[in-house]
């Protein structure tokens, strides 16, 4: 395979990375840029009619939607929440929590409640900034301790996607994917909540918060062991948010000191105390919770029926239908429970207007973020494959010339350099599931190249690409954009960069082990 090729197939990713880290171009923008790239490519090298990228890029679109979609459900319902004085009613109850014990705080906010939201699919980067940044922490912590957090267990996001994505390219039932997951999770989670006390206080934050830390991120991972063997899979980030947030409540009491403390509210507090109910609040995520545990019980018939009988699959792609599951998705859910809680929380239609022209203000680039990189994926999957979208010339795909490319380079040490390929995937797309979409048909045709298991290779890569959630300018850049901040996004990327390569590099270990 000569030079070119190599060069050529890989050009599209290369690009993006450059525009992103050295040029500092935005995510969205990269990701145009990127797509010309990979149309062009595709198109003048390997041979690609321009009907199969258009229809290539149009499947990756549909595709993208739960990702999509849900950011912007998510930002329009914690746009209304903060209109109606339910944010500021729930800022008033953390500022009570773990007085004084910033780690346990941390944990609680963005590890346990992080894990729990991000699992219903309330997007933490969307959610947790404002409600951080009312509690004092710096511009800088409220974009990236929700970014990081959303890592611990981002697998299991939003119903479960990633896994339920992951598992229809590697052909297994949602449940045993979901297991080739939760083995990484216990060190991976704990890793996490370590790197957010560090980049929140340093070493000294981590010293003194390493119980807690370790009592999250080990509570998490065993959870989501137990909830893949139980087949619970789509539900695991509830049980695991809740069991993170039990344990730490049993540690502050055993530790003797005080869970709470209303003396740290102030006259605004209050007055937010007074506005609404803490019920009414949190009405939005009380009936996100409810709706999600009664679509995902397996002894009930409504899994069954949004996700498999009301599948609702669009074949875009000639014998490769994309399914919508649009009654199953979170997003669907996210913006049926906000709307059935305006009533609860007494919004005014003045409320309902002010809060629906922000949401759009400030979800239309991060929407097209998630877009374009699902398009950029299937546009490389598909390179080479002529009008009947058959491929005749397996050296015209760029995936496979990239996957050639990748096992002559690096030969059985591929395991461990996949972890790194879903972390710069994640870092370029800004979702685990964006990377398993570009990635993981490169990964399993690798490792079947060089004798490795491809699920635990394409899995280490999976972890890697939810790994790169605290670097990911798409996931900073809706951070941002939910305080208003969008120019600061860029500013922590390059502080969080070490952390993530070193949790990504115990990741590859775990990968290369299990592998063979």
């Amino acid at each position: 395979m000569d030079m070119v090729s190599v060069l050529l197939a890989f050009f599209p990713v290369i690009a993006i990375f450059l525009l992103l880290l050295v040029y500092r171009v935005a995510a969205d923008t990269a990701g145009y840029i990127g797509w010309l790239v990979a149309a062009g490519v595709a198109c003048l090298y390997f041979g690609t009619p321009v009907t199969v990228v258009l229809t290539a890029s149009v499947a990756g679109l549909v595709a993208s939607l739960p990702i999509a979609l849900v950011m912007a459900a998510s930002i329009i319902q914690i746009t209304l929440m903060q209109e109606t004085g339910a944010v500021a009613r729930v800022v008033a109850l953390m500022k009570t929590i773990a007085p004084g014990q910033h780690a346990v705080q941390i944990m609680i906010i963005n590890v346990g409640f992080g894990i729990l939201l991000t699992s219903l699919g309330a997007v933490t980067v969307s959610i947790l900034p404002p409600i951080m940044l009312a509690l004092g922490y710096s511009t800088f912590a409220a974009i990236l301790l929700p970014a990081i957090g959303y890592d611990a267990l981002c697998t299991y996001a939003l119903l479960g996607i990633p896994a339920v994505v992951f598992a229809q390219f590697v052909g297994m039932p949602v449940q045993e994917a979901g297991l080739h997951f939760a083995y990484f999770m216990p060190v991976i989670s704990t890793c996490i909540a370590l790197a957010m006390l560090q980049l929140t206080g340093g070493a000294q934050l981590v010293k003194k918060g390493l119980v807690p830390a370790l009592i999250a991120g080990v509570t998490a991972g065993v959870i989501a062991i137990l909830m893949a063997k139980a087949g619970l899979v789509t539900i695991t980030g509830i049980a695991a948010g809740l069991g993170v947030i039990l344990a730490l409540v049993v540690y502050v009491k055993l530790t003797g000191k005080p869970l709470s403390d209303r003396a740290t509210l102030s006259d605004k507090d209050l007055a937010a105390e007074a506005r609404i109910s803490l019920p009414r609040a949190l009405s939005p995520w009380i009936l996100l919770t409810v709706f999600s545990l009664i679509l995902n019980a397996p002894f009930l018939p409504f899994f069954k029926l949004t996700f498999v009988d009301l599948a609702m699959p669009l074949e875009i792609i000639p014998g490769s239908p994309e399914k919508l599951r649009v009654l199953w998705q979170a997003y669907f859910w996210v913006v049926v429970c906000t709307f059935l809680a305006l009533p609860i929380m007494r919004a005014t239609g003045e409320q309902l207007r002010r809060g629906l022209k922000t949401s759009a203000k400030r979800a239309m680039r991060p929407i097209m973020s998630a877009s374009v990189f699902f398009a950029i994926a299937y546009v490389m999957n598909n390179s080479g494959k002529g009008l009947d979208w058959k491929l005749a010339e397996p050296t015209h795909n760029m995936i496979y010339v990239m996957a050639d490319a990748s096992a002559l380079a690096f030969g059985r040490f591929y395991a461990a350099v996949a972890p790194f390929l879903g972390l710069l995937g994640g870092f370029i797309s800004g979702s685990e599931t964006s990377s398993i979409a570009m990635l993981t048909k490169l990964h399993l045709s690798t490792a079947d190249k060089i004798g490795a298991t491809g699920v635990v290779v394409a899995a280490g890569s999976a972890i890697g690409g939810g790994l790169a959630s605290v670097i990911s300018p798409a996931k900073l850049q809706n951070a941002a954009s939910s305080i208003d901040k969008i120019g600061e996004a860029s500013t922590a990327i390059r502080p969080a960069f070490v952390v993530s390569m070193l949790i990504t590099a115990v990741c590859a270990v775990m990968t290369m082990y299990w592998a063979y």
